[in-house]
């Protein structure tokens, strides 16, 4: 392996940011080193970058970042960071030749062909994927991102999407008046608000103050202390407090439903994968939860639905890796 081989990857997100430096060769790579980090600690992912690269900086021959926000001729505003990056600047201060920008799912989305039989576990089985086909990505974490892959014949085609910035849809009486909850809060209500990090926030606190249930002093501390998605997705998982439970019933059937909408969309009969920081923490309800019901349940299309693979990814490195056959494609 020729240290010449070397590309950097980043999968940059609104809490952390991993950065690594991989081997390219022959359509395959493998993670020299890697780091994580705080975004929110670094004025700017140049910094970031060089403080990570270091030594090796004379080695990386090109580099590929994913970033949360849309990418247009090679510039990004980031969603939920104050960054503005463009690939010619990028590519002048860490003195890379090739530097690339793309959507973060559009990163995870490209690291679908390559993942093995223990990089996921399927919710619903669908029928057989065929040679042409679309796939989608969609991933709760700090924001809702989502992406697309086309694939035909020696051609695979990555698109961007701000999905998860679209109108949320409620299905029932329940999520109507939660709705009607978060639009005294914010106004319009993407269905980010719901299916994020803070999204599971904004569902506890319109059942805390609703009157579903009372709410224990331990959570409430918890909440209060650490990270409120965490403390409450961790009580549901246990299954020790109602509000937790509830909130999260009411999270995964917001995302299943919305998962069937993209199926719908971009007629993804390849199958429809959840990635993301959250679902890895919340595999057990996942897994027993309302999220495939809440997918199938679309009507008169429902057998097209039901045709559509339901998967989960369990590689929290799929976007890094992702990022980087990007950049050893460059």
């Amino acid at each position: 392996m020729v240290a010449a081989s070397l590309v950097l990857a980043g999968d940059v997100g609104g809490t952390k940011t991993l950065l690594a430096l991989y081997h390219a060769k022959d359509g395959h790579v493998a993670i020299h080193r890697s780091e994580r980090f705080d975004s929110k600690a670094y004025p700017t992912l140049q910094e970031m970058a060089r403080d990570f690269v270091g030594k090796d900086k004379h080695l990386v021959t090109a580099a590929c970042f994913g970033v949360p926000g849309p990418v247009s001729d090679g510039t990004v505003r980031t969603t939920n960071l104050p960054w503005r990056l463009t690939e010619f600047e990028l590519a002048d201060n860490l003195r890379i030749p090739r530097v690339r920008l793309v959507n973060d799912l559009v990163a995870t989305a490209a690291s679908l062909p390559y993942l093995g039989s223990l990089d996921y576990i399927t919710l619903h089985p669908g029928a057989a994927v065929h040679e042409r086909d679309a796939f989608c990505v969609i991933a709760p974490g700090t924001g809702l991102g989502q992406a697309v892959m086309y694939r035909e014949p020696g051609r695979t085609i990555l698109l961007g999407s701000e999905g998860g910035h679209a109108d949320f849809a409620p299905r029932s009486e329940r999520e109507i008046a939660l709705l009607t909850y978060l639009i005294k809060k914010f106004g319009r209500v993407s269905v980010e608000r719901i299916i994020s990090g803070p999204g599971i926030l904004n569902i506890y606190s319109f059942l805390r103050d609703t009157g579903f249930a009372p709410e224990s002093k331990e959570l409430a501390e918890a909440i209060r202390l650490g990270d409120p998605s965490a403390a409450i997705g961790q009580a549901a998982v246990k299954g020790s407090d109602p509000l937790a439970t509830e909130t999260l019933s009411i999270f995964m059937s917001v995302l299943g439903a919305h998962a069937g909408n993209m199926m719908l969309t971009y007629l993804a009969s390849g199958g429809i994968y959840i990635a993301g920081g959250i679902p890895g923490k919340i595999l057990s309800l996942l897994k027993e939860g309302d999220v495939v019901s809440s997918f199938l349940a679309k009507g008169r299309l429902s057998p097209l639905v039901e045709a559509t693979p339901l998967y989960v990814v369990k590689d929290p490195l799929s976007g890094l890796h992702g990022a980087a056959y990007l950049a050893s494609e460059m």
